[in-house]
């Protein structure tokens, strides 16, 4: 079984489609960068070179506009190794369209090809992602997703490095080149895509409408079905608005600010893009296997600061030009904007791969190809509004810093925005930061024994006032938990319970009604599907042993017989905010900051046996394995 990310590239059912999606993001780039590099060979008029190097952008994503919604549908209805292979033989028969006018030195058919790769490249964005969460366990989506998004922005680069260097390399055979190595990526795409394992359509039955405008519409509100998944389509496409931003501006900057020479400016961008390879490839860490949203915040404020440094570190001109990498790193103050430059795409990726885990995780797999489909229209709309904004920007004299400065502010604007507009995420900050800066934390049988999907009661022993945050962010899936209604009424952190939908109770002599409406919470909850985590303790321990179980499990079980997990914490009586050093309203010094706390859970019971003595021996069973 797999316990990191890494060991998804020795199984068939993730490697051939890493290879795929990389070897695809590494040829598109090789082609656009070998048309740019024909115009300098060609030796074109620099008017006519910024001519097609406007043009060129606008022609690739006008497909995303014009076929997405019609992509998402026919991800949904096909089986999607099949359409993955349909999709890398449509890119050998356009490579070798390619490949013409690469030879005939024909920029009118290049420009057409570059079209054709846009249109390939929109039948293959909503498979791309929303194959993940058929092959993947919801502990791995996230380790998942780091992986292609490290594969896809190294891909980008090394293909923009390749694609230039083979006029260079090639000389007089340069345009044969750039058409061989074209198409022959394009047939090695293809090859590998024939490894994948069948993966079933989504919606098999669905009837797929042609119209575009009124299916775009129908995917941009399925996009908006559910408020966190709404929000976080928005963060991506804002990622792309920032991301672009900074790509478009990345090029003057190094030559102007920097004093930088061409390879200069791809030592900055491979600056970013190891970056963001790297912060993608730490959220699986960092977020313990699970779909961790509380380091998209982390993410977000991480970009604002590196980007509003990067304007302090160099706000003016530079004193030299012409640069090579030796040269520049030489210079004072190069160091704070290699820093600045990692620190950028190091907090990407922490910002964007949890975001894209949790629309997979929380879309049905009967709408995700749509959905995809729908985050690519709006990214391509911000993608578009970013390089207005900096045009009409330079338009009106606003320097690179200045640019970059006023990106800065935006971005922390905006990320405010949707944060308060999902107090979720912002939320799971606070706790993933709280967890991890008290405890090392260590986890055993959550993969193996909590349910992918389905209704789910998670019951463990109570030791400390963090017991709850501590489970969340160890279990895959949301969880509801069922709180003291004191403790859930505690103001300031109300609306922290609230955000986390806890369940307040009480007891039937305090208040009934209350308690009454509690079972009927969980019960809907179980109906809908969801995990429901209880305590059946009813209070935390004051000796650091387990109390005797109250029979409210059996009464939940009774109405709604489902899967019961146990669970136990570890050695977490003694630290931070358990009763052996804490009260509410007064505090001592615990007697184990950072304690190693394990979470252990077992088999799954069927609900239609489970008691309340049986649950509590199960509990005890999994705590004393400690000693």
């Amino acid at each position: 079984m797999a316990h990191n990310q890494f060991e998804l590239l020795r199984q068939r059912r993730f490697l051939p489609y890493f290879i795929v999606q990389s070897l695809g993001a590494f040829n598109d780039n090789v082609f656009r960068q070998a048309i740019i590099a024909l115009l300098f060979w060609l030796a074109v008029p620099a008017e006519q070179r910024t001519l097609y190097a406007s043009l060129a952008p606008a022609i690739f994503i006008l497909p995303y506009f014009l076929f997405s919604a019609i992509a998402g549908q026919i991800a949904e209805k096909l089986e999607k190794s099949r359409l993955i292979r349909i999709v890398t033989m449509m890119e050998i028969g356009i490579m070798s369209l390619a490949a013409v006018g690469f030879v005939g030195q024909w920029l009118p058919l290049l420009l057409v090809a570059l079209f054709l790769t846009g249109v390939q490249s929109t039948l293959f964005g909503p498979v791309k992602y929303s194959i993940l969460p058929a092959v993947l366990k919801p502990e791995e989506l996230t380790g998942g997703n780091g992986l292609v998004e490290m594969g896809t922005t190294i891909s980008i680069l090394l293909g923009m490095v390749a694609g230039g260097l083979i006029f260079v390399t090639a000389g007089e055979h340069g345009p044969a080149a750039a058409g061989v190595a074209v198409v022959g990526l394009a047939v090695a795409g293809n090859l590998a895509s024939r490894f994948i394992p069948p993966v079933a359509a989504g919606a098999p039955d669905l009837k797929i409408r042609w119209n575009p405008i009124p299916e775009s519409l129908t995917l941009w509100r399925l996009t908006r079905r559910q408020v966190a998944v709404r929000n976080s389509v928005l963060g991506v496409s804002w990622f792309w608005f920032v991301g672009t931003v900074f790509a478009t501006q990345l090029p003057d900057y190094a030559a102007l600010h920097l004093g930088g020479s061409n390879t200069l400016y791809v030592f900055a961008l491979a600056l970013f893009s190891v970056g963001t390879g790297v912060g993608s490839l730490l959220c699986e860490k960092l977020s313990a296997r699970t779909v961790e949203i509380g380091l998209v915040p982390l993410g977000a404020f991480g970009m604002s600061a590196f980007i509003l440094d990067l304007y302090f570190a160099q706000p003016g001109l530079a004193a030299t030009a012409g640069l090579d990498v030796a040269g520049f790193l030489r210079q004072p103050g190069s160091w704070r904007i290699v820093l600045d430059l990692t620190g950028i795409g190091l907090c990407s990726g922490f910002f964007v791969v949890p975001l894209f885990a949790l629309i997979q995780s929380r879309t049905p797999h009967d709408e995700l190809s749509r959905v995809i489909a729908g985050v690519n229209i709006q990214n391509s709309l911000f993608v578009v509004g970013a390089a207005a904004v900096c045009m009409g920007l330079r338009a009106l004299g606003w320097s690179i810093p200045q640019i970059l400065l006023a990106l800065a502010i935006a971005n922390t604007l905006v990320a405010l925005w949707i944060f308060s507009l999902v107090p979720e995420f912002f939320m799971r900050f606070l706790s993933w930061l709280l967890v991890r800066t008290l405890y090392r934390l260590r986890v055993r049988g959550i993969e193996e024994h909590v349910p992918d999907e389905g209704p789910a009661l998670i019951v463990c022993n109570h030791v400390s006032y963090m017991d709850a945050l501590i489970l969340g962010g160890v279990i895959p899936r949301p969880v509801r938990f069922v709180m003291d209604y004191r403790i859930f009424g505690i103001p300031g952190l109300n609306w922290l319970f609230r955000t986390a939908r806890a369940i307040p109770i009480a007891g039937a002599k305090e208040d009934p009604a209350l308690l009454a409406r509690a079972f009927e919470e969980i019960d809907a909850a179980l109906a809908d599907g969801q995990i429901v985590g209880i305590f059946p303790e009813g209070a935390l321990t004051k000796d650091g042993e387990i109390a005797p179980f109250k029979p409210g499990v059996e009464r939940i079980l009774a109405r709604r017989p489902v899967p019961v997990v146990p669970m136990a914490l570890r050695n977490m009586w003694g630290s931070m905010w358990s009763r052996r050093d804490s009260r509410l309203g007064r505090m001592r010094l615990p007697r184990r900051l950072r304690a190693h706390v394990e979470v252990v859970a077992g088999p799954p019971l069927d609900g239609r046996e489970a008691t309340a003595a049986l649950l509590e021996a199960k509990v005890r069973a999994l705590r004393g394995d400690a000693a």
